[in-house]
């Protein structure tokens, strides 16, 4: 099996790779950033859709204001 990146520039070609695929000559799989390499090497994700890194900073995020929320709620600086 060899791997390849392409970079679609019409989305006619898309079309023409999601055929290949229904077909069963190819598989498309979305590229995953460097960090979510990472998280899957070491098992910290093991399900079939992995989260963008902005849905991952957003929980974060999320979780963060909460915990700062809470600190500020019990009088703490």
């Amino acid at each position: 099996m060899e791997t390849l990146q392409i970079e679609i520039l019409n989305p006619k070609a898309k079309k023409l790779l999601e055929d290949l695929a229904s077909q069963n000559l190819i598989a498309i799989r979305n590229s995953n950033s460097p960090f979510q390499e990472v998280l899957k090497k070491i098992g910290v994700l093991k399900r079939e859709v992995i989260p963008s890194e902005e849905e991952i900073l957003l929980e974060v995020g999320e979780e963060r204001a909460a915990r700062h929320k809470k600190k500020h709620d019990k009088g703490q600086p």
